[in-house]
């Protein structure tokens, strides 16, 4: 079994109730598979609802990739708040990783995977990030893996005698996008949800992707600092 075949989210909530969402990928390309056969809600239709942003035809695609995957999630946490108290433990093949955290913390690290697996063009850049998956990751090191994915991928790029983005540009474009995805996406949730938690949860992966295009020249001269002994070398 593989690092990669699966990730299992369990939330312990003070009540006593537990939920458990087990999230399986294709190992090959880590598409997230469907999770049963049940019908996707109807927020999902992409003729009824799309992001501005949404390259996909709905005569091709009747739903939302994305939608499609985090309907049922939905229905599992609508009867909790936001700040509701729980202890979240993420189980890979390799280890496991525990938090006590609010509702909203734990449905964002769950939600950001299946956002980037679940099927959308615009959040399928954010994917390498999945295979080396970091719960609860401080905002530092999500920077470090988010700048580590793209420079390597501009390394493998140089690999094949492609074009190389070496300026971070292109990681700025990235999130600009992903910002607009996360906000048509927060909408469409607050109009067919009545999961305060799960709108709540995309708004702190939004906050997130605003950060990074302003953030990135602040980034890389912090790093330069921590990555002195071998710039010296």
């Amino acid at each position: 079994m593989s690092i990669h075949d699966k990730i299992l989210y369990i939330f312990r909530f003070r009540n006593g109730d537990t939920r458990e969402f087990l999230l399986r990928f294709d190992e090959s390309n880590l598409d997230l598979l469907p999770h049963n056969g049940k019908e996707p809600p109807q927020w999902a239709d992409l003729s009824l609802y799309s992001c501005p942003v949404c390259p996909l035809d709905p005569a091709d695609h009747r739903y939302c990739p994305t939608a499609a995957h985090l309907g049922w999630i939905l229905d599992e946490i609508q009867n909790y708040n936001s700040f509701d108290e729980v202890t979240v433990e993420v189980i890979d093949a390799v280890r496991s990783y525990i938090k006590d955290t609010s509702l909203q913390d734990g449905l964002g690290s769950l939600m950001g995977i299946v956002m980037a697996t679940g099927g959308c063009p615009i959040l399928k850049p954010l994917r390498p990030m999945v295979r080396f998956h970091l719960p609860f990751a401080t905002l530092e090191e999500m920077e470090f893996r988010m700048v580590s994915m793209y420079l390597f991928a501009q390394y493998l790029r140089q690999q094949h005698g492609d074009t190389c983005d070496w300026t971070l540009e292109g990681l700025k474009d990235i999130y600009k996008k992903v910002n607009d995805v996360n906000r048509s996406f927060s909408h469409r949730v607050s109009l067919a949800s009545n999961s305060e938690a799960a709108k709540n949860a995309i708004i702190i992966l939004d906050c997130f992707a605003k950060t990074v295009p302003k953030s990135i020249e602040n980034m890389m001269k912090d790093f330069r600092t921590t990555f002195a002994p071998v710039l010296d070398a």
